[in-house]
């Protein structure tokens, strides 16, 4: 880790004790925040947020800088890991489609096994220095980072046609009771259903100046990664937290099963206490807690209301993280924000907290990319167009994922 990413850190832990010093004077006079104060508080958290992105970005940069020092060693002469020369071949193929110098449509599909887990942060620490970057691995590294859900530990499902699958749909367990001596066993069967994951089309159009594409010394495949897997992202992800299953994926919030309700009286309408945190907390049973993909998912101005929140011992729920790339947690457990989860509100789902490897994301084949020259003839722009098929669905509706609801009265 550079002295960069290491003083923003330090930085990042300065500035919340600033903020944990603030709420906890309010608390210990039991008043709410004055609106100098509140200023404050919101000026904090929103250096927090500078930080993350502060230091993810510097974490990108080490990252790209350390895979610019091995290709200048492989041009040294240094021995090319196993697989490297068939990525090369297959990029070369990538920028002569992008030239116009091949077919009008090209595939992009992974060269191996993919690991979704370690795709899901693009910083070194959690696993990128393990995955081969190859173009396929920067669209879907894009992909994850703009949405939650991809990174959550959801199950992915990677086949090579989009035909309809059946996943099996667990609705409750079976039970088991004392039986007395030559009494009769009493029957108790799991019941399950089946949820079929399809292959909804999302789309994007992506349109590139006939300069930028002759000039060399321009990374096009990283440009057209990032918007394609941004854009592609952006589309599913909000379907994957809030979709109704009705045209398109279900959603995790549409799926999870109450977990807890707050108090008609609470301030502001709709939220929560640290008490009912802890209770949604508990809500899970322990199997699905101790899951590695079990975690925290809200809207980011939510997670700026819980980091105000104590518990009966006057401790913060919210623990920021002391380890550049690792998540903060409460309770525990680590935090993930969505932009599309909804807001604080009454009769809102406004808290997920779960196992999310009982989510499934079902990707069918790889990434459809399209070029057409005629599109924007007039304007001189080569057109790009990116199409992505998937799915998704809650299998596990036993309690696997629960969530906080504001009162509605």
């Amino acid at each position: 880790m550079s002295e960069i990413v290491k003083r923003l850190r330090d930085r990042r832990a300065n500035v919340w004790e600033q903020a944990k010093e603030l709420a906890d004077r309010a608390a210990e006079e039991n008043r709410a925040f004055t609106a100098e104060e509140q200023g404050t508080w919101d000026g904090l958290n929103g250096e927090l947020d500078a930080l993350d992105k502060r230091i993810k970005s510097a974490l990108e940069v080490e990252e790209r800088a350390k895979a610019a020092d091995e290709a200048f060693e492989r041009v040294a002469g240094k021995p090319a890991e196993p697989g490297v020369q068939q990525r090369q071949h297959t990029d070369e193929e990538l920028r002569a489609f992008l030239r116009g110098e091949g077919p009008r449509a090209y595939e992009v599909k992974p060269t191996g096994p993919v690991n979704f887990r370690d795709l899901s942060k693009l910083s070194a620490s959690a696993g990128a220095n393990t995955v081969p970057t190859s173009f396929y691995d920067r669209l879907v590294a894009h992909l994850i980072e703009t949405s939650a859900i991809m990174q959550s530990g959801a199950t992915i499902l990677n086949t090579a046609s989009g035909e309809s699958i059946q996943v099996p749909k667990t609705t409750s367990h079976s039970s088991a009771a004392i039986v007395t001596e030559a009494g009769s066993i009493s029957e108790s069967d799991p019941a399950f259903g089946q949820v079929t994951l399809g292959a909804y089309k999302y789309g994007t159009m992506i349109q590139v100046s006939r300069e930028l594409l002759t000039d060399t010394g321009v990374d096009l495949e990283g440009y057209l990664a990032m918007q394609a897997g941004r854009a592609l992202g952006n589309a599913f992800g909000a379907h994957a937290v809030t979709g109704t299953g009705s045209s398109q994926p279900r959603g995790v919030v549409t799926d999870a099963t109450l977990g807890k309700t707050g108090a008609a009286s609470a301030t502001p309408a709709g939220g929560f206490t640290a008490d009912d945190l802890i209770d949604l907390f508990y809500s899970v049973i322990a199997p699905y807690r101790m899951s590695t993909a079990c975690r925290w998912l809200m809207k980011d101005a939510t997670a700026g209301e819980v980091r105000k929140l104590k518990d009966e011992n006057g401790q913060y729920l919210w623990q920021p993280s002391l380890v550049a790339g690792a998540p903060d947690t409460i309770l525990g457990k680590p935090v993930l924000t969505d932009p599309n989860v909804p807001a604080v509100a009454n009769s809102a789902k406004s808290v997920l907290f779960g196992d999310f490897s009982q989510y499934f994301v079902r990707l069918a084949g790889g990434i459809r990319f399209e070029r057409s020259d005629d599109y924007a003839f007039g304007s001189d722009l080569v057109s790009f167009r990116a199409l992505m098929r998937a799915d998704s669905a809650l299998v596990d509706l036993t309690g696997a994922v629960k969530y906080f609801i504001g009162n509605a009265s």
